[in-house]
């Protein structure tokens, strides 16, 4: 099977230029600058005339609910709700139901994966304080990392016993992702609240980003950055949501790095100026932060402190996300707008077009050692996203595929629009219409 990809705009690896991607199979056979060879004879071609050909996204970051969840979420959905998004891999985290904190629970996932994942997918492992024996036993050609809860999690999965946080970063093979929030910060502040409130057992939502502060998130991240130079681990800090957390950060090539760090969607659409008109919908845990914050995640996206951009897509029902800061559930479904936002942060200034892919798919592929995928590149598995600059859309019913029937985008209007998603050479969602018989591999770490 061979496919030509004409005349599109091809964003990637810092060069904006118009040509063309042949694909074969699975992979991308050639990429032509300029024009191409019309006498050549293809399968299928497809004119990409006035559209933008970037690599697929990467999310480093999402959770898709299942095993345990599925009410809400479950990986065919979600995954469909990526492709529709531009996402054509993703990694997915262990807070499931069982939480997937041994080999047997994430072989399960893997299989999970297999059946039902409209694009290509791996599984964390989540740590614990009682399965630090296990790491070593971790294939990292196959798991992206250890999922470290350092701050109030569910379950079981919060590591709070210093001997297992130390053994976690001394003896992990794989890269560490940690979620950083103080626990005992965090319940100090509650405990606050609830005297100045008189024992009341919940608080307006705009209270919950100074119940999960700054300073619950610097203590936690500065811990996890020590940690991660006084043992030598990998550390990748998830959805860093502070301008006081860059300071923990270095601006250098990401190849140099030990220490990285992750901003998500969220915190970079949205601010505490937000919560009166989005309430709970916008409720995630970090919290949503400060303008000024938000301004600081926005300029770390070009000076080099912020290396990978997700979402840490989560989705809850409308019922769950009842309540305040308190009761209310965190978490908001964004996958399939990630792209389209970032693009959108394009037409207002806040960074480079080149940046975008570098940041979503060039970066995480580098980051992780993911095989043959994140570029458009000769012998690459050909994952690509077709964008229109001219799609002016809005997001309504009808028009977004999580299964939770919901997003805090609803009602806003993008100029730029996901027109095609192809995973491994083949259509997975086309104009608003999700190929269902399409299904993603597993990724290959090196």
């Amino acid at each position: 099977m061979k496919t030509i990809i004409r005349n599109a705009t091809i964003v990637n690896e810092g060069r904006r230029f118009i040509g063309s991607v042949v694909i074969e199979d699975e992979v991308i056979q050639e990429v032509i600058e300029g024009g191409d060879d019309s006498s050549q004879v293809y399968d299928t071609e497809i004119d990409a005339t006035g559209l933008y050909l970037l690599p697929g996204v990467i999310d480093d970051h999402v959770h898709f609910r299942e095993p345990g969840m599925t009410h809400k979420a479950d990986i065919a959905s979600e995954s469909r709700t990526a492709a529709a998004g531009g996402v054509t891999s993703y990694m997915e985290m262990p807070n499931t139901l069982p939480q997937t904190t041994t080999i047997p629970l994430l072989e399960e996932k893997f299989a999970l994966g297999k059946q039902n994942s409209r694009v290509n997918y791996s599984f964390y492992f989540g740590a614990t304080n009682d399965n630090t024996d296990v790491l070593p036993q971790l294939d990292s050609h196959r798991i992206p990392g250890v999922k470290v809860f350092m701050g109030s999690s569910t379950g079981n999965m919060l590591v709070d016993h210093e001997d297992a946080l130390l053994k976690i970063f001394q003896t992990s093979p794989l890269l560490i992702m940690a979620h950083c929030e103080d626990t005992n910060i965090i319940n100090q502040n509650i405990a606050a609240f609830r005297k100045k409130y008189k024992g009341q057992n919940d608080f307006p939502v705009r209270y919950h980003s100074r119940i999960r502060s700054v300073e619950a998130c610097y203590q936690s991240s500065s811990l996890a950055v020590n940690l991660a130079k006084e043992t030598g681990a990998r550390l990748h800090v998830a959805h860093v949501s502070s301008a006081r957390e860059l300071s923990l950060f270095e601006n250098k090539p990401l190849e140099n790095k030990k220490i990285t760090a992750e901003v998500v969607i969220a915190h970079l659409m949205f601010s505490t100026e937000d919560y009166d008109v989005m309430g709970t919908k916008i409720k995630c845990n970090p919290a949503i932060k400060t303008p000024e914050d938000k301004a600081a995640l926005r300029a770390a996206l070009t000076n080099g402190l912020i290396d990978v951009v997700a979402t840490d897509h989560a989705p809850h029902l409308l019922s769950e996300k009842e309540g305040g800061a308190l009761k209310a559930m965190s978490g908001m479904p964004m996958i399939q707008f990630s792209l389209v936002s970032m693009l959108e942060m394009v037409d207002e200034g806040v960074l480079p077009f080149e940046r975008v892919p570098q940041l979503m798919s060039h970066n995480p592929a580098m980051l992780f050692g993911i095989d043959r995928r994140g570029f458009i590149r000769p012998g690459y598995y050909a994952d690509l996203v077709l964008v229109s600059p001219n799609g002016n859309w809005q997001v309504g019913e009808g028009r977004y595929y999580t299964k939770c029937g919901w997003t805090p985008m609803d009602e806003r209007t993008f100029k730029w629009k996901v027109i095609r998603t192809i995973v491994n050479g083949r259509t997975a969602y086309c104009d608003g219409i999700v190929i269902d018989g399409v299904r993603g591999k597993e990724l290959v770490f090196n």
